[in-house]
This record gives structure tokens, sequence and C-alpha cells, in this order.
């Protein structure tokens, strides 16, 4: 990409925003950054900051380019404005990638991605092939791009933020993890959400591999397609499924889930698409299984704070829609109290009724949507509804039993209550580690 002398505006001033900025700046562009609110921090003297910028702040310039963190809504009045005051507009992970020349691995789906992507990473880095682990999840790809020696690969978490703003974006290999309801606050039905999703594939090729989950619906994919499953049955044509505990490649055992550190269906379907891909990557199945003794989940995701009064307390923060908390209640086995709510995200939550039934002792609402959700749970299950997280705790630790589990699956966003997911998990932890 060529941008010697070329005028660029940075929107969004955070980590994205950030590693964008340094990387124009690297190939001899002229760039300013604007952003809504205050920008703070060091950030090179050669770099304009327009801090609490509007709309209006495009109107007496023109741009060569802009490219737009993935925060910002692309559609919204604030990206218009400039997109219509530019030549070019594009994505930070768009940039990135167009400045990148190693071997590319997207990892996209509703759930799981994150754990995918750490997967991915450590099964390459295994069998020699150094990786990062960037993207949605850790660094973004444009600050990859600016290390002295950058990675041979990148396993690349994409989110349908990312993907609205592509143009030549072309994976390698792209993994397709799972398709459910989520960000109807941003957009406008679920077909949209899903189109912004697909666009990860209208740039692939015959020469390039998707990994994708059996049954999930694909239109027009023109790379071959390998599938995984998590139920084993007769059906042929996948190369990884689930049987009796165990990980089958072609028929073969791969791996017990039990011996590693994953637990429940949604982390077999992790490993079995973060194993396609590594293999389609040139790793061998052996490589594969040394990481897996040893590899640990990232936080949040149905992760084991402590064990109390033979109560485990698992922090699912991670998990901000309706497909990851129902996936975490199909998951585990001791009977359940869970912790549920957070911000009002425009979700419908009547599917869960049945898995409610089946599986939950008791359930605790929280936040925003935690009157509205307690309302609809109750008709399924024993529901107390509390405005805090901390309250929610205390909660659920007088409705659980020696035996149970209780699980924080908010399945909505934090930010309600909190700026993140993560800060909203380690309240979590905070508030179950003062429990006695």
């Amino acid at each position: 990409m060529k941008l010697k002398g070329q005028k660029v505006a940075i929107l969004g001033a955070g980590r994205s925003g950030r590693a964008a900025a340094e990387l124009c700046l690297k190939l001899g562009a002229k760039v300013t950054v604007y952003d809504s609110n205050q920008i703070k921090g060091d950030w090179p003297e050669e770099i304009h900051l327009e801090g609490e910028s509007t709309p209006e702040s495009a109107e007496s310039n023109s741009f060569d380019l802009v490219v737009l963190s993935p925060g910002i809504e692309t559609e919204g009045a604030f990206a218009q404005a400039f997109a219509n005051k530019s030549e070019g507009f594009i994505g930070e992970m768009e940039l990135g990638f167009q400045n990148y020349e190693g071997l590319v691995i997207a990892i996209t789906g509703t759930n799981g991605k994150t754990t995918t992507t750490e997967l991915i990473s450590a099964f390459l880095n295994e069998g020699g092939i150094s990786c990062v682990p960037c993207g949605n999840h850790g660094r973004p790809l444009s600050d990859v791009v600016l290390d002295e020696n950058p990675p041979q690969a990148v396993a690349l978490e994409t989110s349908s933020f990312q993907l609205e703003t592509i143009e030549t974006f072309h994976p390698d290999i792209a993994v397709w993890l799972n398709f459910a309801a989520d960000h109807m606050d941003r957009y406008r039905s679920l077909v949209d959400y899903r189109n912004a999703k697909m666009r990860m594939f209208e740039n692939m090729g015959k020469g390039e591999t998707v990994i994708a989950k059996s049954g999930e619906e694909l239109e027009s994919i023109k790379s071959k397609v390998v599938r995984f499953m998590s139920e084993w049955d007769e059906e042929e044509g996948c190369e990884f499924k689930m049987r009796n505990g165990y990980i089958f490649h072609q028929e073969e055992p791969f791996v017990c889930l039990e011996e590693t550190n994953l637990r429940g269906l949604h982390n077999a379907e992790n490993i079995m698409a973060a194993a396609g891909a590594a293999q389609a990557a040139g790793v061998g199945l052996e490589d594969m299984k040394k990481t897996l003794k040893t590899f640990c989940p990232p936080p949040h995701r149905c992760e084991l704070i402590r064990t109390l009064n033979e109560v485990e307390w698992l922090n699912d923060s991670k998990a901000t829609n309706l497909h990851a908390l129902e996936s975490a209640l199909r998951a585990l086995t001791r009977p359940i109290v869970l912790i549920a709510g957070g911000k009002e995200k425009g979700l419908d939550y009547t599917p869960l009724s049945e898995v409610l039934r089946e599986r939950t002792l008791a359930t605790v609402t929280f936040g925003e949507i935690g009157a509205k959700l307690g309302k609809l749970f109750s008709q399924s299950v024993q529901t107390e509804s509390v405005d805090t997280l901390e309250e929610a705790v205390r909660a659920a630790q007088s409705l659980a039993p020696a035996g149970a589990t209780v699980l924080f699956s908010p399945g909505t966003s934090s930010f309600d209550q909190f700026s993140s997911y993560v800060e909203r998990g380690e309240a979590f932890r905070k508030y179950v580690n003062q429990l006695k």
C-alpha cells in the first residue's frame, strides 16, 4: 500500500486507531486522528490529534484515505461525514491486511472465536510456524505488521464490525464456527448481521480453505470446505467428529476431551475447528496433541474461580449473547444456578425457556435487563432479580446446594454497569473470592 505524502484520517483513538495511525505514519502518510472523546496518552509528535470531534470536523477537510476503528458504526453520522470527504474508506483490519505478507487464518462466528484463535496460534507455534493471535482479540493486525520481524502467520479473530469495512481482505484459511443472534443494537436485522460476517468469504478463491461446522449453510463458497461436528453420526465428509468424550479425525481417535483443560461440547468444537485450520496450514496432529496437554482457555470463558462448600463458581463473563449462554448451560453436567443480566441489547430470550427448565435449579438476574429477564425466567424456574452483580453473587450463594455449579453467564453485554466483559468478569471474581 502506497501512502507516502497522502493525507490520512484515522477515526477512533483506541488500540486499533493508534495501531493504524502508527502504521500509516511509517508508510509516509500525513496522519490525523479524530475521536469524539478527549485523546489521552503519549503519541508520536508527527501524528496530529483532534479530540472531541464531531461530524462537522470533516467539513473543511478532504482525505486520500479514512481508516475506521471497529467500535465506530460504519453507517453512523460520524463515520459517514468523513467517508464523504475521502477517496478511500477502509477499516483498520483491511489496512493491516494490505501490509502483511504472511499466512492469514481468520476466525469468525458468534461464539468461541477467542479460544479458537488462541488454539490455532498455539498449534502453529508448536508446529514450527511462528504465529500471533490478533485482531478482535489481542493486538490489532496493524500493530503486528509494525513488528521488526512479523510472524509467519496470524490467527486473526474477525468480528462483523471489522468485516464491514474490508476491500481486498481474503484469508488463506477461514474458520466459521457458528452463527446466532447478536449485536441487534447495531444491525437492523439478523440478515444484515449474517451478511456482514459472510463478507469474510467474498474475496476467497479455490486455492484457499474454509473450516466450518457441519450444518452451517455457507452460500457461494468457492474454496475447499473442511467440516467438523460435535455429535457423532454417519454423515460423510466430516474430517473431525466427537464421540463418547473423544474427538476423532477421519475415524481415528485424536484426543480425549477430559485429558485437556477444556470442557463442554462447545470447546470440543473449538478444538476441532482449530485443528482443521492448523492442519490446513501444515501442522501435524502429534504437535497439536502436545499443545492440548498444557493449553488453558482464556479467562472469562467458563473459567473455574473457586469451589466453596462443594459449589463450583464459573466465570463466563464473555458470554455476551443468547447463543453463548445456551451453549454454557448445555455444556455443564452439574445442577446449575445461573446468574444472567446486563445491558439491554434487544435480544429475545424466550428460546431459553426449555433449557432453563432442563438444566437449572434457579436463576438470578441483574442489571439493566434484570427485571425483564427475571419476569421471563420465573415462568420456567425459581428466579430472583437484583440490581447489581455483587447482590447477584450473594443471592446465588443462598440458592446453590452442595454439588451445584453457580454459572455466571450474562447472556448480554456489560455496558450498563461495566466498561467491558473483562471488567465485569474481574468484579465477579472479586465478589466470589470474598464469600465465606
